[in-house]
């Protein structure tokens, strides 16, 4: 419905703890009415493969360049789907079709695309707060998992990355796994344009 213009974002997240499901009503009506925060309620088990597993065991050393400590699970990139998946779903319950979405960070490289297959004209930011790997480093995940990393990414209207490094080897990576050239930071898809930049 029509936002009060003073209250006119909201902020998703997992809520930081394990909330029984008899709490979880009350944790949302609370969030949304104090912090204008919608939780994304995640089981233990769920936290423990994608936030402790291929976030903070595969994605975090590995982006980091500390290759030999990276882990490659399946089960680890099944929860982070799955998990980028929940985010999708809670996103897109309450989205307008004029709304701009900003997400945030390697814990949901997958969320943009997400988004843009329901609403193709959306204005989605992404923006990455750790490094992005030259291609040599970002070839060591495998094959599946690099395409639905860089797609999901690709979902955004706009990509940010703290330095020109960081951006060049992600275009790099973007040629060399999707094919898409870049002119001058832009990217010219199928059917949008994606803006590359550092910030």
């Amino acid at each position: 419905g029509k936002r009060d213009d003073n209250h006119n974002y909201l902020w998703f997240g997992w809520p930081g703890g394990n909330i029984a499901p008899e709490h979880q009503e009350r944790v949302r009506e609370y969030g949304q009415q104090r912090f204008r925060a919608v939780p994304v309620f995640l089981p233990e088990e769920s936290m423990e493969r994608f936030y402790h597993g291929f976030c903070n065991k595969t994605i975090w050393p590995l982006f980091h360049y500390f290759p030999t400590l990276a882990r490659y699970q399946e089960d680890y990139w099944a929860e982070y789907r799955e998990v980028n998946g929940r985010f999708a779903e809670a996103v897109l319950r309450t989205l307008q079709p004029d709304d701009v979405v900003w997400v945030h960070d390697y814990q949901l490289m997958l969320l943009p695309r997400l988004i843009r297959e329901h609403f193709p004209e959306m204005l989605i930011g992404f923006f990455l707060h750790i490094p992005f790997p030259s291609y040599e480093v970002f070839r060591l995940l495998p094959g599946a998992w690099r395409g639905e990393i860089i797609e999901g990414l690709l979902g955004a209207s706009l990509v940010g990355f703290h330095t020109h490094d960081y951006t060049r080897h992600f275009l790099s990576c973007v040629l060399r796994t999707a094919g898409y050239e870049h002119q001058l930071g832009q990217l010219t898809l199928r059917d949008r344009v994606v803006k590359v930049d550092t910030f």
